[in-house]
């Protein structure tokens, strides 16, 4: 028997396969009336497992992984089929078309906003790109971005999410995981890192070099310029500018943006030290309530998953079944479970799309804790 005739066997099968897959949805169909008629969810964890345990016990030993990745793909389309035919909308979802209808069409241009550090940060910089006059609140911490709104002193709070270089603030996806709020805004910045100094100091003077950590990673390379300095962590790079300005001494240095330098009195040694020169930080805008502004075309998302084998993959599987394009997948540790771990996601897709939709109906399911951070559009 040659190829082309094992093909024809395959496409014959298909056949079957696909008039199968659609009697089954059609049936589906009619197990969805009959739940709605009877006030029973469209979710039935033991049914789903004794039907899986029916498909192992009758799968050939070589082929029960593939039947088990098979079934429960077709379990959750056929949940997905049975709330398309009820209507039936998951709480996130409801709260999504709540915040559609009810956020303004056009964001503020002016707000109190929270920033971490003082003048001169790059979270300032930031906050400049979102609104056109903000009156800022700075904060000593990030956790206190997140308190100043939950206390109410602003609406808004800029946070540094992750850099280009050196990776994710880890902090800030676990405030997100403590504090219940939602990005509004994202912006992408481009860090431009100088060596700054007191008027008239030489690099061969310099002992001990002050920044923030992120800021420090970022010039990884150039840091070894002075294998004895000493490498001290700041709040932020504007408070490391402003130490060295206040400290008086010739020994001392500060990493950080020329606007840091001249707002602080110091000279720039040299600028551009970043190890990269495509240097970004992206920032997100946070707030309280949950606000969908006209365009919002990405989502951000946290789940906690089941620890077994697979859980993560039908995630996935529901991302490439829907045609959602992931843009980011991160884990972190839950300190506080053994073995558990918060999954972020940044996904690209239309808040609009029935795709979306269906997609956060679907979620919602597969986690143990879900939480969606919000719809926004990214500058």
């Amino acid at each position: 028997m040659d190829l082309e005739e094992q093909r024809k066997k395959i496409d014959a099968i298909d056949d079957q396969l696909i008039a199968l897959l659609e009697q089954r949805m059609r049936t589906a169909e009619e197990i969805a009336r009959i739940k709605q008629a009877e006030g029973l969810a469209v979710t039935d964890p033991l049914r789903e497992r004794r039907l899986l345990d029916r498909i192992m016990e009758r799968s050939s030993a070589d082929l029960a992984g593939y039947n088990c990745i098979l079934w429960n793909s077709i379990l959750e389309m056929s949940k997905d089929h049975q709330r398309k035919t009820q209507q039936e909308e998951a709480p996130v979802v409801k709260e999504i078309r709540k915040a559609l209808t009810e956020t303004p069409p056009l964001f503020p241009e002016s707000a109190t906003v929270a920033c971490q550090g003082t003048e001169g940060a790059y979270s300032q910089e930031a906050c400049d790109k979102f609104f056109k006059m903000p009156h800022i609140l700075y904060t000593k911490n990030f956790r206190g971005v997140f308190a100043a709104i939950q206390a109410g002193l602003c609406k808004y709070g800029v946070l540094p999410l992750e850099n280009s270089t050196a990776g994710s603030v880890n902090q800030i996806y676990d405030l997100m995981m403590e504090y219940d709020f939602h990005i509004v805004k994202s912006v992408r910045l481009k860090i431009s890192h100088s060596l700054l100094a007191l008027p008239g100091v030489r690099k061969e003077e310099i002992r001990e070099i002050y920044s923030h950590p992120q800021a420090l990673a970022q010039c990884e390379k150039y840091l070894k310029e002075f294998p004895n300095a000493v490498l001290i962590p700041a709040e932020n790079t504007a408070v490391a500018a402003r130490q060295v300005a206040e400290s008086g001494r010739r020994d001392v240095a500060a990493i950080g943006s020329e606007k840091n330098g001249s707002l602080y009195g110091l000279e720039t040694l040299e600028r551009n030290i970043q190890d990269q020169d495509n240097n970004y930080t992206r920032f997100i805008l946070i707030t309280r309530d949950l606000e969908i502004y006209p365009g919002a075309n990405k989502t951000s998302l946290m789940m906690i998953l089941e620890h077994r084998p697979g859980s993560l993959y039908n995630v996935l599987a529901r991302f490439n079944a829907l045609g959602i394009n992931l843009e980011k997948l991160e884990s972190r540790p839950l300190p506080s479970r053994e073995f558990e771990f918060m999954f972020y996601f940044d996904i690209r897709e239309s808040v609009y799309s029935d795709g979306f939709m269906r997609m956060m109906n679907q979620l919602t399911e597969m986690a143990l804790e879900f939480r969606y951070l919000g719809s926004y559009t990214e500058e």
